[in-house]
């Protein structure tokens, strides 16, 4: 079961709980990440970056894209983005654990590998309540998502049918467990686990390590 944190202040109260991201298959797409405190486990070389700081400081999150906590706290962390995107590094990691979860986090490194994986990353978000908590493959659905964000399709799912996909998805959710997540989303910065219970202790931790 996932733990239910709240955050409050310059936010409407969202809830947290604990995580994994996404990696880059192939083709172009965002710079790779800085590996946090020397643990690949934590920060792989193919992860997912949506926003490449001007110091060492590193947030990591481990999400599920059909988890309802995640997608709470995701305006929260837009707005940590907005606040410290030119100075610390946001990395993401996949931890899926719903039906659906692994064939959202396929389409958003279906989509990074064009180049638009932030945009599939918000998106997945936006639209959850129509495709999350169906026993049912989503797939048609995120094909239309690709669609709505004129990738090229046939490149699209290759990338998503490709079994490399897959292993980097289970990876990343193995490198969780081995980190000691067990729900999301989690966070990690610069490769201590955090668990705040506001947006302004999650402010003054970060604070701290850009500090240190």
């Amino acid at each position: 079961m996932s733990r239910n944190l709240r955050f409050s202040g310059g936010l409407a109260a969202v809830a947290i709980v604990a995580v994994v991201v996404a990696l880059l298959v192939g083709g172009d797409g965002p710079a790779a990440a800085p590996t946090a405190d020397g643990d690949d486990r934590l920060v792989r070389s193919d992860s997912q970056v949506l926003s490449l700081g001007d110091t060492d400081t590193t947030f990591v999150e481990f999400l599920d894209f059909e988890c309802e906590a995640c997608r709470a706290a995701h305006p929260a962390i837009e707005e940590l983005r907005d606040l410290y995107g030119d100075r610390v590094t946001f990395v993401v990691r996949n931890f899926p654990l719903h039906e659906n979860s692994e064939g959202a986090a396929r389409a958003a490194e279906a989509a990074a590998a064009q180049g638009e994986f932030e945009a599939m990353y918000d998106l997945l978000f936006e639209t959850q309540p129509e495709w999350g908590e169906k026993s049912s493959s989503q797939r048609e659905v995120f094909f239309g998502l690709a669609e709505d964000l004129e990738l090229d399709m046939a490149a699209f799912a290759a990338v998503y049918d490709a079994d490399a996909t897959i292993e980097l998805i289970r990876r990343d959710k193995a490198d969780g467990i081995e980190l000691g997540v067990s729900g999301t989303p989690t966070f990690f910065l610069d490769g201590e686990q955090i668990q705040p219970s506001s947006f302004e202790e999650l402010i003054a931790q970060v604070d701290a390590a850009l500090a240190s």
